[in-house]
């Protein structure tokens, strides 16, 4: 079946890496739809951006959705209303996790006129959705899929359903030291789900000793962390890249070392083997990277499993303070391939509907 053309909108109000793994389903739309505009939070702007398939991106700092939300300011939330009435669009597919409630953007949709909605939904939604999908088990790019699928979308022929990135990716070669290195990710937007600053200056340790060049990346404000994990032995890049470049140096590296957090996933998206120190707090199942090889390192039975805790509520951090730094180091060996900058790793997906 060719594209449909309509004006379809998907929201997800996430995280960058919520963003990415919504990703394929976005794609999904627009093969069926023809044209998909992307509503996302001030988070998961750069990811937005970096979705192939997505024409203009919309962003909102939604009240109910995030760790640290706004509060409600009515101002705000009217002039989310009028621009999406101002942009007619007929169908609206919000994306949640299993433990969020779509019925708030629900509401907004249709107060902007939006004629028809559809989400994952467990609660009543009254006249607020046309189309409740009652998700099953799997993984968070599945679920997005089958809620896609549900709306009347697929994906081309040709197209696996994996984590993708627009391209081409700028040149960061003047950044890195020359392949193969790997990256080493320590921080994450909840802390529970990073290891301690200790653990990971001693996993970079010990792949230094294996011989490896490392990278260790993090944002602005982790500078500190950054400067601290690396050392004098490995390369310190903290809010020295955005998004599409931390994606391109990913590109590059062997392998990823990194908690459950977005880089994880933008390694998942260009094709780098992902060493996962997955704490047990949030399912694995439904967050390990997805579609590349990859060792999940980190005790998934232990008293913080299935919390959702944003701080370890264990001491000491056991679920990944476990984990010997040798044990991590290889499982980068038993993963690491050579990386080379002359191709990517996984083919490139058209990159339409907006800037590349």
């Amino acid at each position: 079946m060719g594209p449909t053309v309509s004006r379809v909108l998907a929201v997800r109000l996430d995280s960058l890496g919520d963003v990415l793994l919504c990703g394929p389903a976005v794609r999904a739309l627009a093969h069926r739809f023809g044209a998909v505009d992307l509503l996302a939070s001030p988070a998961g702007e750069p990811a937005a951006r970096l979705l192939p398939e997505v024409g203009e991106v919309l962003v909102f700092d939604a009240p109910w959705s995030g760790f640290e939300p706004p509060p409600v300011d009515a101002a705000e939330v009217t002039a989310l209303v009028r621009r999406l009435r101002r942009r007619r669009y007929d169908r609206a597919v919000v994306f949640t996790s299993y433990h969020q409630s779509p019925l708030p953007m629900a509401l907004l949709a249709r107060l902007a006129g939006i004629g028809w909605v559809g989400a994952g939904c467990e609660d009543y939604p009254g006249s607020l959705l046309d189309l409740r999908y009652r998700r099953a088990g799997g993984h968070e790019v599945e679920a997005a899929l089958a809620l896609a699928r549900a709306a009347g979308a697929g994906l081309p022929d040709g197209d696996a359903g994996l984590l993708a990135v627009r391209r081409p990716l700028p040149d960061v070669s003047r950044l890195v030291p020359e392949p193969p290195f790997v990256v080493v990710h320590p921080g994450a937007s909840v802390p529970a789900r990073a290891p301690r600053a200790d653990h990971a200056r001693a996993i970079v340790g010990a792949l230094l000793e294996q011989g490896w060049n490392v990278v260790v990346t993090g944002g602005g404000a982790e500078a500190d962390l950054v400067a601290g994990v690396a050392g004098d032995g490995a390369t310190a890049l903290a809010g020295r890249t955005s998004l599409a470049q931390l994606a391109a140096l990913i590109e590059r590296a062997a392998c990823v070392v990194a908690g459950n957090t977005g880089p994880a996933h933008v390694a998942a998206a260009v094709g780098t083997p992902v060493v996962s120190l997955f704490a047990p707090v949030v399912p694995a199942e439904r967050w390990a990277p997805y579609g590349v090889p990859s060792v999940l390192l980190g005790d998934q039975w232990e008293r913080c499993r299935g919390t959702r805790a944003r701080n370890c509520p264990v001491h000491g951090h056991p679920c990944l303070s476990g984990v010997p730094p040798a044990a991590v180091a290889d499982a980068v060996a038993g993963l690491a391939e050579p990386a080379t900058a002359s191709a990517p790793r996984r083919p490139a997906l058209r990159a339409e509907g907006g800037p590349a």
